[in-house]
């Protein structure tokens, strides 16, 4: 059985920009993959309704990185491709919402950065993720 563990810090503000800079790309990538799957939804639309899974969304992000300028790695935009074709799942919807990155709107979104274990090391005190030493 897997277990699933819930990494929480309180991270200095020195670090806040890079970490909102961060959740901006996984917003934009989250609603990349939206767009994606109510197009599919939109083009098929005399055939099954023909979701995609969170390999299909994988596979349709997989040059989004480079050509976009996303600076999160491309393990944080697989587990952001998997997490919404699990929600949509869940949710029985055809589209989500959009994840809104700009502070002042009333309907921002809070961040998330997702990131797989082996992403991430914990050395000295400190948290090195994407290139960044994040401190406590």
């Amino acid at each position: 059985m897997e277990t699933v563990k819930t990494l929480k810090l309180r991270i200095k503000d020195k670090h806040a920009k890079a970490m909102l800079a961060m959740a901006r790309d996984v917003n934009t990538v989250w609603n990349f993959c939206n767009e994606t799957q109510y197009r599919s939804l939109k083009r098929y639309c005399n055939r099954p309704k023909v979701w995609l899974s969170g390999f299909d969304l994988q596979k349709l992000t997989a040059g989004f990185v480079k050509c976009d300028g996303i600076t999160v790695g491309s393990t944080t935009v697989q587990l952001t491709c998997e997490e919404f074709a699990t929600r949509l799942k869940q949710f029985k919807k055809q589209r989500l919402n959009w994840r809104v990155s700009n502070r002042k709107s009333p309907k921002y979104s809070l961040g998330w950065v997702p990131f797989k274990k082996g992403a991430a090391k914990y050395k000295n005190g400190q948290l090195r993720f994407n290139g960044i030493d994040i401190g406590f």
